[in-house]
């Protein structure tokens, strides 16, 4: 064979070598799309964000390797949802992660085949996400954050802490909140009941509500606050303890990262842990496995925090009782 034959034997080899090459990496590139109800600048999503890439890179999926993240932030805002969801659905990746009921309420109208995890999701059964727990029986699955009867554990321990509560408020946004607001108002009324206090359901349906809302509530003297799990409160949670902690009322919120913004107290799971275990279901499905045969996961463990500075700045005495229990206690 000629020399310059040769060579263009081999370039043409080498080049088809480069072509499949190219053509199993792009094979390999997966895409996932991510859709969060929070704002992008909020430190606490981020930090569970990132523990999610970094157990999917301990599992063997690494970023711009053989994945590519496709993220969208919505503020708590409904119209962005919307927007953010029909984007990521078009662009058909290869499973979708959801943060919270309102995204996955939303998912769930435009699209029954892309799969989808979600996390920090309440009432997955209530809202038709999923058939049951045990068979999801569909192309969602994922981890629950709560269950109903926190509504009467978090007036419980909001009781502990300031007895002399009179009256109990309940803190919501319908639009965001499980079932509008009711997921958790039979036993939040039932505690009520038991410990003799009158009940106020307390409907913010803007950012701009919030301080009148809290402000009239506060009018009355005796009063105390329980936030409930809602997407909505976590993304405003600065304003919300802000005219809180300005009224010196006691308030119980859902997660620690309430009383790590100078929240009273916090009783709730550690959000982080489901994205850990979310980023094994994604794997799992990114190696062939349904949503359907993943079990939807409830959670074991709830942990207990306390801010002993706003404690004292607002005038509630901490009960040792409640410290003993406390799992973070933030001086």
């Amino acid at each position: 064979m000629k020399r310059r034959a040769f060579i263009t034997v081999l370039g043409g080899a080498s080049l088809a070598l480069s072509i499949a090459a190219r053509a199993q990496q792009a094979e390999r590139m997966r895409r996932i799309g991510v859709l969060m109800t929070a704002q992008e600048s909020d430190p606490a999503t981020q930090g569970w964000l990132a523990a999610f890439k970094r157990r999917l890179s301990e599992l063997g999926w690494v970023e711009d390797i053989n994945l590519r993240f496709m993220r969208r932030w919505a503020g708590a805002d409904p119209e962005r949802m919307r927007a953010n969801v029909s984007e990521i659905v078009g662009l058909e990746p290869d499973v979708i992660l959801a943060q919270n009921t309102p995204m996955v309420a939303t998912l769930r109208k435009q699209t029954g085949s892309v799969p989808i995890v979600f996390v920090q999701v309440s009432d997955p059964v209530g809202d038709g996400f999923v058939a049951t727990l045990a068979h999801p029986d569909g192309n969602m699955t994922g981890f629950t954050n709560t269950m109903s009867s926190l509504g009467g554990k978090w007036l419980e321990l909001l009781h502990e802490a300031a007895p002399a509560m009179s009256h109990a408020g309940f803190l919501f946004n319908r639009a965001t909140s499980p079932g509008g607001g009711s997921y958790y108002m039979e036993p939040f009324k039932s505690a009520a009941a038991a410990f003799g206090l009158t009940t106020e359901l307390l409907e913010v349906p803007d950012e701009n509500a919030i301080d009148t809302v809290i402000a009239n509530f506060a009018s009355a003297n005796g009063g105390g606050i329980v936030a409930e799990s809602d997407s909505f409160l976590l993304v405003h949670r600065d304003r919300l303890i802000a005219a809180m902690n300005r009224h010196r009322l006691p308030a119980i919120y859902s997660t620690k990262s309430f009383t790590s913004a100078d929240g009273l107290l916090s009783y709730g799971v550690d959000p982080e842990e489901q994205w850990l275990a979310a980023a094994g279901y994604v794997d799992r499905i990114l190696r062939g496995e349904k949503p359907s045969n993943l079990p939807v996961q409830q959670p074991t463990r709830f942990l207990l925090a306390v801010n002993l500075k706003t404690a004292k700045a607002i005038g509630v005495a901490i009960p040792s009782s409640l410290m003993v229990r406390a799992d973070e206690v933030i001086e």
